[in-house]
C-alpha cells in the first residue's frame, strides 16, 4: 500500500531524491562562490587570461535554473516515475539546459564585444555594441529554440520551411522596420559615426546621443532632439564634423576703391597676422578675387584645428576684431555699397546709398 502511494518508490528512494535535490541548492552555490573568490585572489593585481575571465563572466551570469536542472536530473536518476511524469521531467530538464546555454551564449557575445571595445579604447561605441549584440542575441535564441525542439523529438525541418515562407510574408509586411534594422547593423559594422560625433544632415546639425535599432538621436545645436530613422539616415549625405581634423573659414573683405595701391599690398600681410593671433590656425590665402561694383573684394581663407579650447566661431570673432583694429590703424577703409545716378538734364549728380545692393 505504501509503495502504491509513493508511486512504486521506497521511502529511502524518495529521501535520497529529496536529499540530492536539496544538495544541488547548497553545494553548487558554494562551488561558484569558491571559484569566484579564488579567481579574485589569484588575479587581484593582474589581468586574468581570456579563458579564465570568460569562465568567470559566465559563472556570474549563471541562472538559478541550473540548480533546478541538476536537482531534477539527480532526482530522476534515483526515482522510478510514471511515463508521463518522467516525460515532464525530461522536457523541463531539456528546456532548462538550452535556456542556460542561450544565456551563456548571449553573455559570451557581450563579453567579447565589451573586451573589443576596451581594447580599442573608444568609449563612444556603446550604441554600436548594443546593435551588434541585439543581432547576435536574436541569432543565438533562434538556434537555441530550434535545437531544444529537436532534442524534444520535434521535426524542425517543416518548421524551418514554414518559417521561411512565413518570414517572406512578415518581411513584406514590416519591410520599413527591417530596413531600419539592417541600416542599424550597417552603421554598427561600417561605423560612419559613433556617439559624440557632430553630424550635419541636410538642414540639421547635432551631436549623436544614441544609435538605436530603429533610429538615431541627435542633440541639435539649438537644444532640441532630432530623431532620424536609420534607413533615411543612410540615404542622406551625412557630414561627420566630429572627425574633421580642422574647420575652414571663408569670407570676403570689401575694401574701398580709393585705397592707395601701397596699402592694398599690405592687406594680405595684415590679414595673415590677424589669423595667426588665434592659436591652431593655418592661413591659406588673402587675394583680390574680384573688382566689384563698389568695392575691391578680397577673399580670405584659413583653417582652424579641431581640439580642446579651439572653436571656429571664436576664431572668426578674434580674427575679425584684429582686422578692424589693424585696418583702422593703417588707414585702410572698408567700402560701403553705393550707386551713383546722373540725371538726364545734367543739372546734378546724386549719390544714393543702396545698402545691400552691389
Amino acid at each position: 500500500m505504501v509503495r502504491q502511494i509513493l508511486l512504486d518508490n521506497s521511502l529511502a528512494s524518495w529521501f535520497a531524491a529529496a536529499l540530492a535535490f536539496l544538495l544541488s541548492f547548497t553545494v553548487l552555490p558554494l562551488v561558484r562562490s569558491y571559484a569566484r573568490a579564488r579567481r579574485r585572489a589569484r588575479y587581484a593585481e593582474r589581468e586574468p587570461p581570456v579563458a579564465v575571465a570568460l569562465i568567470g563572466y559566465l559563472l556570474d551570469h549563471t541562472s538559478r535554473v541550473v540548480l533546478w536542472i541538476v536537482g531534477l536530473y539527480a532526482a530522476e536518476r534515483i526515482l522510478t516515475l510514471p511515463p508521463r511524469l518522467d516525460r515532464l521531467f525530461e522536457v523541463a530538464i531539456v528546456l532548462g539546459c538550452w535556456l542556460q546555454l542561450g544565456l551563456w551564449g548571449a553573455a559570451a557575445a557581450r563579453f567579447g564585444l565589451q573586451r573589443q571595445q576596451a581594447r580599442s579604447g573608444n568609449g563612444q561605441l556603446g550604441g554600436t555594441v548594443d546593435v551588434v549584440l541585439f543581432a547576435i542575441r536574436l541569432l543565438v535564441w533562434i538556434v537555441v529554440v530550434l535545437l531544444a525542439l529537436e532534442n524534444l523529438g520535434v521535426n524542425v525541418g517543416p518548421l524551418i520551411a514554414g518559417l521561411g515562407v512565413g518570414g517572406i510574408a512578415i518581411a513584406l509586411a514590416v519591410q520599413a522596420i527591417l530596413g531600419d534594422l539592417f541600416a542599424s547593423l550597417s552603421i554598427a559594422l561600417d561605423k560612419p559615426f559613433v556617439i559624440g560625433d557632430t553630424l550635419r544632415i541636410d538642414l540639421f546639425e547635432g551631436a549623436v546621443e544614441q544609435i538605436g535599432i530603429k533610429s538615431t538621436r541627435l542633440r541639435s545645436v539649438s537644444g532640441e532632439q532630432i530623431i532620424i530613422a536609420n534607413a533615411d539616415l543612410l540615404k542622406s549625405r551625412v557630414r561627420n564634423l566630429g572627425r574633421a581634423s580642422e574647420r575652414r573659414a571663408l569670407f570676403t573683405l570689401w575694401i574701398a576703391y580709393e585705397t592707395p595701391a601701397e596699402l592694398l599690398d599690405q592687406v594680405p600681410k595684415l590679414v595673415a597676422e590677424a589669423i595667426a593671433s588665434y592659436p591652431g590656425t593655418r592661413f591659406v590665402h588673402c587675394l583680390l578675387k574680384e573688382l566689384g561694383d563698389s568695392a575691391l573684394l578680397f577673399e580670405v581663407c584659413f583653417f582652424v584645428q579641431v581640439g580642446p579650447g579651439r572653436d571656429l566661431n571664436a576664431a572668426l570673432d578674434q580674427v575679425n576684431r584684429h582686422i578692424l583694429r589693424t585696418f583702422r590703424g593703417s588707414g585702410i577703409d572698408f567700402a560701403h555699397p553705393a550707386r551713383t545716378v546722373t540725371l538726364r538734364d545734367g543739372r546734378a549728380a546724386a549719390v544714393i546709398a543702396a545698402a545691400g545692393e552691389g
